[in-house]
Order: structure tokens, then C-alpha cells, then sequence
């Protein structure tokens, strides 16, 4: 499995030689560890699933974000459903190492101090991505600025615009100070777009940005890559323009005016990434496009998301490969070999986390549930669009299938967030619809406090992964990802990365489009009623399609082949093969200093990027 670092007693911990990176990555959010609230969905984990196998295949790469000292939040539910909330409070000074660097931004009016610290990821073979979290909680910074990298999307507008200019402006002057001169930015979502204005500044050394030329902007354009995860509007980060002028001051407001940045006369982040970058790419083959159609004026491509598998496949089956197919952990492709390795020893994996998952559950709710009832799984951020409700749009129906089938349990769990009425009317609704469905034979539970241990219990142990988004606003999803690589199959609504997973009856099942959520809920209920249940029945046939969910899309769907992607394609394309081999072995060799005779398992992925 990738190591990560979390609590270590030895916090002077030398960093690794930062002259050789030439990519930042960055990002609002990441999953470091599951100690530590530094994240608090599918965009944290898949920053964090992108640097584990960065450190995996030795990429040269470094990573930026915030601290976070008060986390997301604790998701609290009582007997009805309604949701409160606490902070996760943790401490850097007792748990990571320090940057040792302390540098200094202009905004508000007024000087800003930003320390760091370091987070490292280890590969496999002993490559470290460092990540610094940086962090305003310095004696000397005003109060109110002392308390700005405290909360992951907490606050309101304004305070998230400060954070997202101590993320951009902060995260490039902490790279400067570090000795670095990274040839990509890339920012994950458009939070860090203020990158550009960082390196615009950077570019002209001291002179005014009125000075700043369309030679300039493109300059910098050149040094940045922007990935998009969201075709929801609320989901593009939009600012007043008195608030950027109070927060970026008159030359930076002037200049990102100026530069056509603004998109209905606000600070759009997006726009401000679209500009300043030379790439731009959306999370699947969908989201790709319907991104270019929202940004016609800009050449939109796709990457389609994945997962880190050695972190998210199940125990029980890690050491099934560890011993069929050895290469699996450095090399993903290998999980094909998955058509050698005996049903029954898969469908015993599964039946293991399946037992886990029920043990949890029992733990935390006091309920026994039966390992030989089907169990569905729907768990991911609450928000309207994505629909949980839509498993309940016949109440009398699903009843007849779950007493047809000798049985149906159903786990949900999912935060929403804090301002989000509407999300968390949904949770009620779920309750509710419990309430309703219990002696009518289907149980329903909703586990509170979605987390990544959570996560990874439910992704390994339901038998089939349920996801109902309104078309077409889920851009990549990746909780069925972790899914797949355990053998759960996905019924799902074809949107994000099922449109690219799903073969039906093989790996999963799709909910037909219609022009209503009737239809949708109806073809849903057709799909469990004939396909699912009968399939489940016969032990070797489930089996076999478990087997196809790694081996089919395995192979694909996994941060591996994503990061390749981005090298080939984003980062370094214009650099030919001839070249890349003979850097990548350079890169392989440094990377193995401390497990050498782990060397020759990291050849094939380092030597498949283009660096």
C-alpha cells in the first residue's frame, strides 16, 4: 500500500531536494490522512489519491493547500434526520513538520504572514511528494486574518475570497521562497486561480501589474494547467467586484478587469483560471464536453478521474493480489491478470468486507443486518442534484421487490453542507422514507460522519453501488471507482464516469434516461427487479461479474493511468519519447535511493511519462 505519513514523532524531518520539481499541484482541498480534516469530499480525495501515486511513480511534484486547523466539519444526526455540525480541531505543531519558511502577501490593505507546513507522501518506493499546508495563525497577523485558513469552506464570500488568495498568491510566494521554479501550475479546481495573478507579479519583478502586457498574461498562461470537476453553476466560485477590489486591492482588481476576467460583471474563478492557462480539461469524457459547451470561447479537453487502488482496495483482496498478481501496486494494468485468479477466492474477499461493513454498522446503530440479504450502498456529498430520494419515488414497489427477492437493505450516508437547507432536507427525507419502509420489509439506514474510513468500509462491502444524479451535472464521481476495484458492479444513471464504465451486465447496470424522474425511478426499479436480484441469486454468476469490475475497469479507472494522462497530454506534451525515457530513468533511480531492490517495479509507469 502507498504510505502516507501522519503523526511523527521526529516534526525536523528533512525535506526532500525540491530543485528537480517541476509541477505544484494545487488544491483547496486534499485527503493527507484520515487523522487528519485537511478535506471534505470527492475533490479532497481525488487530490489526495493524484499525489499518492505521484509518489508512486516518482512524478517530480509538489503540492499546495491549507491547514485547516478546524477541519470540514463533525456530522451530527439525530432520530429524525436533522443535521448539526462541530469542528475537527487538530494541531500541525504536534503532528507535522514545519517549511521553515515565512513568507508575506499584501491584501486586505494590509501585510499578511503565511507559515507552512509538511505533510509528506511516500511511494512505493520511497519517492516523496512533500505537501505544505499553509497557514495563517501567526502572532503579528491581524485577528481576523489569523483565523483565515481555520475552515474549509466555511465563512461567507468574503472569507472565502481571502482563502483562495492566501492559496494562490500565498502558495506561489512559498514556492519562490523555497527555491522553486515549477514549470506547471496546476490548480485543481478554480480556488487557486489567483495563482496567475501570483506569477504575473512573479513575471515582472517588482513593476506595477498596470504594466503587465497580453505578452504577460500569455507568458504565465503558458506555466498553468486547470482542471475543471463541475458543470453546476454554483459550483464556479463568484465574487462582487467590491469585494475583490477590498480583498485583492485597486491594481490586482484593475488587472484581472482588464485581462477579461470578470463573466457578468463578477470575479468568476473559473474565468480567471480559463485565462491564465494554456490547458484547460474537464474530470470524464461528458463533463468534458458539456464544459466546452459552457466555455465555447475555450479549448476544453478531458481527463477522466480515478482512484489510488492500494489504497482504497479491501485487505482481504490486497493479499489475494499480492500473491496472483504482485506487479498489481505499481502497475494497475496488471489487475486484468484478475481473469487468473478463482472466483470462489474473490467471492470470499467480498464476503469478508461485506461482514466488516455489517459489523460497523452494528457498532454504530445497535442493528443486526443479514450478510445474505442484497445490500445497496449510496454515499457522497448532499446536494439536490444527486438525488437520494429517487430510490423512494414508489414506496409500494420497491416493498413488493424486497419481499419478491427475500429481502433489501439499503446503507446512505453523506454530509451536507452547513448552509445547505436544502441538502439537509434530503437527509430528512431519507429518514422519513426509513420509517415508512421498515415493516414493509426494506431496511434503510443512514450512517452519519461520511468520512474516509467510513467510505472505504461502505465502497468494499455493499454489493451494488447505487448513484441517481440529475443529467448532466455529476462531472467524474469516484466512490463507484473504489467500488469497481472491490468488485461492487454500479447501477447508475449514466452520467460522469459511468458513461464510460458501464457495459451492461458486466459491470453494472444503467438507468435508462426519461424524461421524468417517474421514468428514471421506474427503470431503476426494473433493473433490481429482474437483472439485479436474479444475478445475485446465483453465486458464480456474481462472482464472475465481481471479476469483470476489476478486470474491465479496473485497468482504467485509477490515478495511475489518470496521471499518466495528465503528463502526456497536459503537462509535458510537446516532449518526445526519446527524451522522456532516459529523464524517467533518472527520476526512477532517485526515487529508489532508499528501497533499492524495489527499483525495477516502478520502470514500466515512470518510464510511460513523458518528463
Amino acid at each position: 500500500m502507498s504510505q502516507t505519513t501522519s503523526a511523527s514523532p521526529a516534526l525536523d524531518v528533512a525535506c526532500p531536494d525540491l530543485s528537480t520539481r517541476r509541477i505544484a499541484y494545487f488544491s483547496m482541498e486534499i485527503a493527507l490522512d484520515p487523522a487528519i480534516p485537511t478535506y471534505s469530499g470527492g475533490l479532497g480525495m481525488l487530490a489526495g489519491d493524484t499525489l499518492r501515486s505521484a509518489a508512486d511513480t516518482a512524478a517530480p511534484m509538489v503540492a499546495v493547500s491549507l491547514v485547516h486547523r478546524r477541519g470540514y466539519f463533525e456530522q451530527h444526526l439525530d432520530a429524525v434526520g436533522q443535521q448539526t455540525e462541530t469542528d475537527v480541531v487538530w494541531s500541525p505543531e504536534t503532528t507535522l513538520p514545519s517549511a521553515k519558511k515565512t513568507v508575506s502577501i499584501v491584501m486586505q490593505g494590509r501585510k499578511i504572514s503565511i507559515c507552512a507546513w509538511r505533510f509528506d507522501v511516500v511511494g512505493v518506493a520511497g519517492h516523496i511528494i512533500p505537501v505544505f499546508l499553509l497557514d495563517t495563525d501567526l502572532e503579528g497577523n491581524d485577528p481576523y486574518d489569523r483565523h483565515l485558513t481555520d475552515h474549509l469552506y466555511g465563512g461567507d464570500t468574503y472569507y472565502r475570497l481571502c482563502q483562495e488568495a492566501i492559496l494562490g498568491l500565498g502558495g506561489i510566494a512559498l514556492l519562490e521562497a523555497l527555491g522553486m521554479t515549477p514549470e506547471v501550475h496546476h490548480m485543481n479546481e478554480g480556488h487557486a486561480a489567483l495563482l496567475g495573478i501570483g506569477l504575473l507579479e512573479q513575471r515582472l519583478n517588482g513593476a506595477s501589474l498596470e504594466t503587465a502586457t497580453e505578452e504577460d498574461r500569455a507568458a504565465v498562461a503558458q506555466l498553468c494547467v486547470f482542471t475543471t470537476h463541475t458543470p453546476v453553476p454554483a459550483g464556479h466560485d463568484q465574487f462582487g467586484t467590491d469585494q475583490m477590489f477590498s480583498v485583492l486591492g485597486g491594481e490586482r482588481g484593475n488587472t484581472i478587469q482588464r485581462f477579461g476576467c470578470l463573466h457578468n460583471g463578477m470575479l468568476n474563478m473559473t474565468y480567471l483560471a480559463l485565462r491564465f492557462s494554456r490547458y484547460v480539461n474537464g474530470v470524464a469524457m461528458m463533463h468534458g464536453k458539456v464544459s466546452q459547451e459552457m466555455f465555447p470561447d475555450y479549448k476544453v479537453h478531458s481527463i477522466t478521474n480515478g482512484v489510488h487502488a492500494a489504497t482504497w482496495i479491501s485487505k482481504p483482496l490486497q493479499d489475494v493480489l499480492d500473491v496472483e498478481i504482485p506487479e498489481w501496486r505499481h502497475d494497475n494494468q496488471y489487475l486484468r491478470s484478475i481473469y487468473g485468479v478463482s472466483l470462489t477466492k474473490i467471492a470470499n474477499c467480498h464476503v469478508k468486507n461485506k461482514q466488516r461493513l455489517l459489523d460497523e454498522v452494528f457498532r454504530r446503530t445497535g442493528q443486526q443486518l443479514n450478510p445474505n440479504v442484497l445490500t445497496l450502498g449510496f454515499a457522497r456529498r448532499v446536494a439536490t442534484y444527486k438525488r437520494a430520494s429517487l430510490l423512494f419515488q414508489d414506496p409500494k414497489r420497491l416493498a413488493k421487490i424486497a419481499k419478491k427477492i427475500g429481502g433489501l437493505q439499503i446503507l446512505f450516508a453523506g454530509k451536507a453542507h452547513p448552509a445547505d437547507g436544502a441538502g439537509k432536507g434530503l437527509i430528512r427525507e431519507v429518514f422519513e422514507a426509513a420509517a415508512t419502509l421498515e415493516p414493509m420489509g426494506v431496511t434503510i439506514l443512514y450512517l452519519e460522519n461520511y468520512d474516509w474510513k467510513l467510505g472505504e468500509m461502505l465502497t468494499q462491502g455493499v454489493d451494488v453501488w447505487v448513484n441517481t444524479p440529475r443529467r448532466p451535472y455529476e462531472a467524474s464521481g469516484t466512490s463507484g471507482m473504489k467500488a469497481l476495484l472491490n468488485g461492487v458492479p454500479s447501477l447508475s444513471v449514466l452520467d460522469g464516469w459511468w458513461v464510460e464504465g458501464c457495459a451492461e451486465n458486466v459491470t453494472g447496470w444503467a438507468i435508462e434516461r426519461a424524461d421524468t424522474e417517474e421514468g428514471e425511478s421506474c427503470s431503476l426499479y426494473d433493473k433490481l427487479e429482474n437483472m439485479i436480484a436474479p444475478l445475485y441469486q446465483k453465486p458464480s454468476a456474481w462472482a464472475r461479474m465481481q471479476q469483470h469490475c476489476i478486470g474491465v475497469n479496473g485497468i482504467f479507472f485509477n490515478t495511475h493511468r489518470m496521471l499518466a494522462q495528465y503528463f502526456n497530454n497536459a503537462y509535458f506534451p510537446q516532449v518526445s519519447d526519446e527524451e522522456a525515457i532516459p529523464m524517467a530513468v533518472d527520476m526512477m533511480a532517485t526515487a529508489a535511493k532508499s528501497s533499492s531492490e524495489k527499483t525495477s517495479k516502478i520502470i514500466k509507469p515512470i518510464a510511460s511519462m513523458p518528463v
